[in-house]
């Protein structure tokens, strides 16, 4: 693919409206929200603890791997990435998010593109015989269409933060102007994490952010919640 195909196939998957289900995500935060452990300034913060220390020791690093095994069509490394990344998710919120954002996005892709390894893939999620986490899925359909491993890794933890950012707007913790300052002073920290996952062996997947794994752990119990995770 050219380099704009390849940028066009990641605009696509990180858009907003692509459903993916990361609308109804806040990976987080309505919950250190409700515990009035975050605030408008902390929400920047907060967003490059996880990308350091949650999102890119474990999805990113994830995606990398089950990238690489793709694009050497290597479906039985893929879904061992697939597990790995699954097991290393501490609460059952987390667990069940990734694999429902990954069914939906492999169902489309499978449906967008016609690639031996993706409707593989597809199959073994859907028998369940695998996972399917979200990162992945993507992973796999980056590498159907041909994008390179660092851009799918940053084009994902772009879209996480984009997806964070927007439940920081409906918790009323940004505005609209604020929250693009957020995403523009966190693309050096995307950068960061992104590098790290792609220098990281498989065996070293997993993050550490044990306050956000309480986190979600709470959330799973809260009487009223705005979003799934």
């Amino acid at each position: 693919m050219s380099d704009v195909q390849q940028l066009l196939t990641s605009l696509q998957f990180t858009d907003s409206a692509f459903p993916s289900g990361f609308y109804t995500m806040s990976h987080g935060l309505e919950a250190f929200s409700q515990a009035r452990l975050v605030s408008r300034d902390g929400v920047q913060p907060l967003l490059a603890d996880l990308l350091l220390h949650s999102v890119g020791p474990g999805d990113a690093t994830a995606l990398a791997a089950a990238h690489r095994a793709a694009a050497n069509d290597d479906v039985e490394l893929v879904q061992e990435v697939d597990q790995r990344l699954f097991a290393s998710k501490l609460n059952t919120e987390l667990r069940t998010v990734s694999v429902r954002s990954g069914h939906q996005l492999v169902d489309l892709g499978a449906e967008l593109i016609e690639h031996p390894l993706l409707t593989e893939y597809a199959e073994r999620v859907r028998l369940r015989s695998t996972p399917g986490c979200q990162p992945v899925v993507t992973a796999v359909v980056y590498a159907a269409n041909g994008v390179a491993t660092r851009e799918a890794v940053a084009s994902d933890l772009f879209a996480f933060c984009a997806s964070f950012v927007g439940a920081a707007l409906r918790l009323r913790l940004t505005d609209h102007r604020h929250a693009q300052g957020i995403l523009r002073n966190t693309a050096g920290v995307i950068e960061q994490a992104t590098e790290a996952a792609l220098e990281r062996d498989l065996a070293d997947l997993g993050g550490c952010a044990p306050m956000a794994d309480v986190m979600s752990a709470q959330h799973e119990r809260a009487e009223a919640r705005l979003f799934a995770s």
